[in-house]
């Protein structure tokens, strides 16, 4: 219980520890305070057992009682509020520590732990911690708080009846431990199953085109169905797996109590102990079965306090790239790699690639799928870090840069365009948030986008929906490239910007790649021969060699690779619908 409530408190950072904290400390005069209720009983019992009780006896103790309650309240209600600050803070920080972490990992991270388990962490465990945690470290901590306090005063009180409730706590605390540990042996499988539950949700939600496209909605709701029925039956599991421990639990601090009373009417009856202090003794044993209660409902949930903590961690503690780099702002943006190797996992993917791609010059990267061509792009602006070789931008290798002032260096426009659930506007300026509405329009007329977005019921405040999902293709890759724009990188990478948009919007899409793309170092994945011909270099690369180099009137006169791609896109433009 001590090493959970502790991994929290360290998990929740400087700030918010202090104010966990601070909580203990009220919760510690807390209930000092209400041990002054037995004292005021105290006077009562005193001058009823002995002189009689008197009006300043009564005023006295009403006093006392009032002023404990109005001290309790107001400390409860800050110990209260510091708890869910600390709680709801520590969510929220973490959530944002996640986030900027996961944009120095590399690539390999994502493709290595699914969505569903990052999806899992940054919203069902953050999300647990945030109500549950703030609950069971308040609820726990107050339960020991109040536990220790009455102990301490009943072995002051009377050492024989102390002595007893040391043994009642200390038997409570190893059924606790107990329970401990049976609450790990379940959490570990409790996390799994809720991680493929959110797995299989968002891959049901995703690809639910394809499930009704092929008639799958009852295998894949089925698989779905599963993951709940899994999920549910391994929670009732855990559920039951405590509920022994819990009985056990209340039953000792039941017990424990009934023991502070019948010692001291024994005692009593013995002739060793005045019946006012077994009267105090027998108010003090409600007390402690309280605290003791208390403790014990919730400490069961402090196992998925401290599974939650270990999840985040896992993800803060994947090694970032090395991103400890300069602020460096390059001489000329000349690209040069020097027999870079890359490979995922065991399988080689880029092998021994040196090429040079001087300042404000385009370049074509051409080949058969799997080839190695994205990956190519990713070494380059670093979204991987190369196996051997180097990486350098305007002759400075691209590790010796911060990530952010690498990153200012380029502009990437993609095949599937990704767009945030907010106005068009906000992602247009998504990279520079303070961009004034004028430069965003100004961008937007560049990018060929203004027209139907002035059409929108909202025009630039017209909410777009979560990836874009009420826009076309076209749309939203001019979107993406207005966006680049305003950015104004002088290096833009094309991953098969045009590849699938349909022939009425590519007119006005290769007008804005062409106003983003002027006076820059372009570095372009393409499979259309008009967006190749015109390259100052293209690179033909399979099975991450470079093949053939050059530019198009050179490859041409080649036998190789790149004579039959433009041989068959050739044939494909000239293929024509016999009448």
């Amino acid at each position: 219980m001590f090493r959970a409530l502790k991994k929290f408190f360290e998990f929740s950072g400087p700030v918010n520890k202090k104010k966990f904290y601070g909580a203990i400390i009220l919760g510690v005069i807390k209930t000092m305070v209400e041990v002054t209720k037995v004292a005021a009983i105290g006077i009562l019992l005193h001058q009823m057992l002995n002189d009689g009780i008197t009006t300043a006896g009564i005023w006295a103790s009403f006093l006392i009682i009032v002023v404990g309650i109005i001290l309790q309240t107001l400390i409860s209600n800050k110990t209260t509020m510091l708890q869910t600050e600390g709680g709801y803070e520590t969510c929220a920080n973490k959530r944002i520590e996640i986030a900027e972490h996961m944009r120095y990992l590399p690539m390999g991270y994502f493709n290595a732990n699914s969505l569903g388990n990052i999806t899992s962490v940054a919203t069902n465990t953050m999300e647990g911690l945030a109500d549950i945690a703030t609950r069971v470290v308040m609820m726990c901590t107050q339960g020991m708080i109040t536990t220790g306090v009455i102990t301490a005063f009943i072995i002051v009180y009377d050492y024989r009846v102390g002595l007893a409730t040391v043994i009642g706590v200390l038997l409570f605390y190893i059924v606790n431990m107990m329970l401990q540990k049976s609450s790990k042996s379940i959490a570990a499988e409790k996390n799994e199953v809720d991680t493929n539950l959110v797995g299989q949700v968002i891959e049901y939600v995703q690809n639910i085109t394809e499930v009704k496209n092929y008639n799958l909605a009852g295998i894949r709701a089925k698989k779905l169905n599963t993951a709940i029925e899994k999920s549910a039956k391994t929670n009732i599991k855990s559920e039951l797996s405590f509920l022994p421990f819990i009985t056990l639990q209340n039953a000792i601090s039941k017990l424990t109590g009934v023991a502070i009373c019948m010692l001291s009417v024994w005692f009593y009856i013995n002739g060793t102990m005045h019946i006012e202090k077994t009267m105090l003794l027998m108010l003090c044993s409600f007390m402690i079965y309280s605290g003791l209660e208390v403790a014990g409902v919730y400490s069961s949930l402090l196992r998925t306090v401290s599974m939650g903590v270990d999840k985040a961690n896992a993800i803060l503690e994947t090694p970032t790239m090395d991103i400890e780099g300069e602020d460096i702002t390059p001489a000329n943006h000349d690209i040069d790699l020097k027999n870079v190797v890359f490979s995922y996992d065991q399988k080689r993917v880029i092998d021994g690639i040196s090429i040079h791609i001087p300042d404000k010059s385009t370049t074509a990267i051409v080949g058969p799928s799997g080839g190695g061509k994205t990956t190519l792009c990713h070494l380059i602006s670093r979204f991987w870090d190369v196996e051997s070789g180097q990486v350098l931008l305007g002759g400075v290798d691209v590790k010796k840069y911060s990530m952010d002032s690498l990153m200012k260096n380029f502009s990437f426009v993609f095949q599937n365009v990704y767009l945030f659930n907010d106005t068009i506007a906000n992602n247009i300026r998504f990279g520079a948030p303070d961009t004034p509405m004028d430069k965003v329009i100004e961008a937007a007329k560049k990018a060929c986008c203004h027209d139907f977005i002035m059409q929108l019921p909202n025009g630039y405040e017209t909410i777009i929906g979560e990836g874009g999902a009420s826009l076309s293709g076209g749309e939203k890759q001019r979107i993406s490239i207005a966006r680049a724009i305003l950015k104004d990188a002088p290096i833009i990478i094309l991953d098969e910007a045009t590849a699938n948009v349909d022939p009425e919007n590519e007119k006005d899409l290769v007008s804005a790649i062409d106003e983003l793309t002027k006076e820059k170092t372009i570095i372009m994945i393409a499979h259309r021969l008009k967006t190749v011909r015109n390259a100052d270099n293209i690179l033909v690369i399979e099975k991450g060699k470079i093949v053939q180099q050059g530019n198009h009137n050179e490859l041409m006169k080649q036998e190789g690779i790149y004579k039959r791609f433009i041989d068959m896109r050739e044939r494909a433009v000239s293929w024509k619908l016999a009448r």
